[in-house]
C-alpha cells in the first residue's frame, strides 16, 4: 500500500468498540478532592459560628439552672411560710384563745389552700417567663405566639368562664378569710356548717344533715354566723297582773347564778341583761333578756336560759303564759231529763194518733141480726 492511502487511514475516525445509546450527560462522580472541599467548607462554617452557638447554649442553660432554682427557693418559702400557719394555729388549739380563733382544721385546710394557689402560680409565672427568654434567645419572633396566646384564652375564658369565676371567687373567700372549717354560715343559696372549703366548690352541711355543694360563683352574699360573737335573746311571757320587780328578781337571780357556774361562765362574753318589757297586752306581757355570747352558742345559751327561767318561776309561782289567755266559758248546769225520751202519743188511746192505729172491725155477715 502507498504512503498516501496509509495517511489518509490514520486521519480518519477511530473504529468504536460499542455503539453509544445514551444522549443525556454523564453523572459526575464526586472525588476526593470534592468531598475535601465540602469539609473544608464545614469546618470552616462550624469554626466562624461555634462561639455564637456556644453563646446560645450557654445562655438557655443558664436561663433554665436559675428558673429551677428560683422556683425551688420560692416553693420553699411558700411551705415554710405555710408550716409556720400551721403551728401557730397547733400552737393556740385547745386553749381559750384558740376557742376564740379558728379550729385547727379550719386553719390547715386554709393554709394549705393558700400555699397550693401561691405554688402554682409561682411556678407559672417563673417557668412561663424562661419559656419566653428561651424562645428569645433564638431569635424567635414571639408577636404572632402571644397573640395566638390571647385569642386562645378568650376563647377558653368565654366557654369556661363559670368554671373561672369560681376559681377567681374560691381564692378570694381563702385569701380574705370569709368563712372556714367549722363555721356556720348562711350563703343564700344554702345555709348550715362549713365541712369543707374548696377553690371551686364550697360544702354545708344543713340543719337535717343534708350535704349542700355550693358553687363559690354563685354566692353572692355570706352571713357568718361563727366570727365575732353571737347575742342570745329570750322572750320571757308572763300575765299582766304579775309584779315587775319580783319578776326582774327573779329573773336577776337566774342570771347571776349561771355566770358562775362553768361552761356557762366560759360561754357567756358578758352580763344577763334585762332589757325591759317587749310589748303589753291586755292578759299578758313580754320581758325580753338578752347576753353576748361565744360565737355559735348563742342557741344552747338561750335553752338554758327558758330552762333555768322556767324552773325559778316555777318555784316563785310566777305564771309563764304564751300570749293573751284564752276566756273560759262557764259550763252551763245539766238538765236532769236530758236523758229521758219524750214521752210518746201513741202511749195515750184516747189520741187520735191511737185510734188511727186501732184495727178496723170485720162486716158482719148478711141475714144476722145486728
Amino acid at each position: 500500500m502507498s504512503l498516501p492511502v496509509l495517511s489518509a487511514l490514520a486521519a480518519g475516525p477511530a473504529p468504536s468498540p460499542s455503539p453509544s445509546t445514551s444522549t443525556g450527560p454523564l453523572p459526575v462522580t464526586p472525588t476526593l478532592q470534592d468531598a475535601q472541599e465540602s469539609a473544608t467548607h464545614a469546618a470552616s462554617w462550624v469554626e466562624e459560628n461555634w462561639s455564637t452557638w456556644l453563646a446560645i447554649g450557654l445562655r438557655v442553660l443558664l436561663i433554665l439552672v436559675i428558673a429551677a432554682a428560683l422556683r425551688v427557693f420560692v416553693r420553699r418559702a411558700i411551705t415554710k411560710l405555710i408550716d409556720r400557719m400551721s403551728r401557730t394555729a397547733e400552737a393556740v388549739d385547745g386553749t381559750a384563745l384558740g376557742g376564740l380563733l379558728v379550729n385547727a382544721e379550719r386553719r390547715r385546710q386554709r393554709s394549705q389552700a393558700i400555699g397550693s394557689v401561691l405554688r402554682s402560680v409561682a411556678s407559672f409565672l417563673i417557668m412561663g417567663t424562661a419559656a419566653l427568654m428561651i424562645l428569645g434567645t433564638f431569635e424567635i419572633n414571639l408577636a404572632p405566639l402571644l397573640a395566638s396566646a390571647g385569642v386562645a384564652g378568650v376563647a377558653i375564658g368565654f366557654g369556661a368562664r363559670n368554671l373561672v369565676t369560681d376559681f377567681l371567687s374560691g381564692v378570694f373567700m381563702i385569701l380574705e378569710d370569709q368563712y372556714g372549717v367549722g363555721d356556720t354560715i348562711d350563703a343564700g343559696v344554702a345555709s348550715g356548717e362549713v365541712i369543707e372549703v374548696g377553690l371551686r366548690v364550697t360544702k354545708l352541711r344543713g340543719d337535717n344533715g343534708a350535704i349542700w355543694y355550693v358553687r363559690n360563683g354563685e354566692v353572692k352574699r355570706i352571713g357568718n354566723l361563727s366570727q365575732g360573737w353571737a347575742t342570745a335573746g329570750v322572750d320571757v311571757t308572763v300575765r299582766a297582773s304579775e309584779d315587775l320587780d319580783r319578776v326582774r328578781s327573779v329573773i336577776a337571780d337566774v342570771a347571776e347564778t349561771i355566770s358562775k357556774e362553768e361552761p356557762w361562765n366560759e360561754r357567756l362574753w358578758g352580763p344577763v341583761e334585762i332589757l325591759g318589757l317587749d310589748s303589753v297586752l291586755l292578759d299578758s306581757m313580754v320581758v325580753h333578756v338578752s347576753a353576748k355570747t361565744m360565737p355559735g352558742k348563742a342557741v344552747s345559751v338561750e335553752r338554758e336560759l327558758r330552762w333555768r327561767i322556767k324552773r325559778a318561776f316555777d318555784a316563785a309561782d310566777i305564771r309563764i303564759v304564751d300570749g293573751p289567755a284564752a276566756p273560759v266559758e262557764e259550763e252551763e248546769p245539766l238538765d236532769p231529763t236530758a236523758a229521758v225520751a219524750a214521752p210518746s202519743a201513741l202511749n195515750n188511746p184516747a189520741s187520735p194518733q191511737s185510734a188511727a192505729t186501732a184495727p178496723i172491725p170485720s162486716p158482719a155477715p148478711s141475714g144476722v141480726p145486728k
